[in-house]
């Protein structure tokens, strides 16, 4: 069932997400308008926004939901050789904006891309309000990649990553777990699954067991680290 939202009420609820369309999977409402408040509500009832350049906006709860618990991530003995070879100087919160415009971009000149301008605007506008949060990989100065996404209590809601240099976003993904995990979050929200992120330790669990989880850990008052862990 697909709901309609009202683009003058951004702290209305969200529907019940075991609501939404089996097909598309999780497509769950349509409108309303990317403020704070309805996002941040998007999040903390299991919702994120999801559409194209030439579509509404759409709000999304897939079943299953793909998800990493910080202490099941994995790493594999290639990706810990590029690791102590210390190619990499992992940052957070450097370069939010930078980052956020490199996931932008199509990754192939066919492609479009779902983060319209509108949704960038969105993001940086949380991340000034300490909400959005990037990670950075650097290579001799400059940006090889990076991942961003929304935290709110213990949970990390990730939102998408890029890499303009081989390992660079996995090593910035592992830097990132491994301090979240030294700074006491519970979860990190993965959406949807791909092979990537099931190579990291990700997995698929039922749409209710993840809101479950969710409901239980957005009200903790954890915060995203400041320092940066990679060991």
């Amino acid at each position: 069932m697909l709901f309609s939202l009202d683009d003058t009420q951004p702290g209305e609820p969200f529907p019940d997400p075991s609501l939404a369309e089996t097909e598309p999977d999780g497509l769950l409402a349509v409108g309303g308008d990317l403020s704070a408040e309805r996002i941040i509500q998007a999040y903390r009832q299991g919702v994120f926004p999801w559409y194209g350049e030439s579509q509404p906006i759409l709000w999304w709860s897939p079943d299953p939901r793909m998800v990493l618990f910080p202490d099941a991530l994995h790493v594999s003995r290639s990706l810990a050789r590029e690791m102590r070879k210390g190619y990499f100087q992992v940052t957070f919160d450097q370069a939010f904006d930078r980052v956020i415009e490199a996931c932008a971009q199509p990754r192939d000149v066919d492609d479009g891309t779902w983060l319209t301008p509108e949704m960038v605007a969105a993001y940086r506008h949380l991340h000034r309000q300490g909400i959005a949060h990037s990670v950075e990989a650097w290579q001799e100065g400059v940006l090889a990649g990076g991942a961003y996404g929304i935290a709110l209590g213990s949970v990390f809601f990730g939102e998408s990553m890029f890499a303009r240099i081989p390992n660079a976003s996995k090593v910035a993904f592992v830097c990132l777990i491994r301090s979240l995990e030294r700074t006491g979050f519970r979860l990190v929200d993965c959406q949807v699954y791909t092979p990537h992120l099931q190579s990291l330790g990700a997995r698929l669990i039922p749409r209710d067991e993840f809101l479950f989880l969710v409901g239980g850990a957005v009200d903790d008052p954890q915060r995203f680290p400041v320092n940066v862990s990679c060991a």
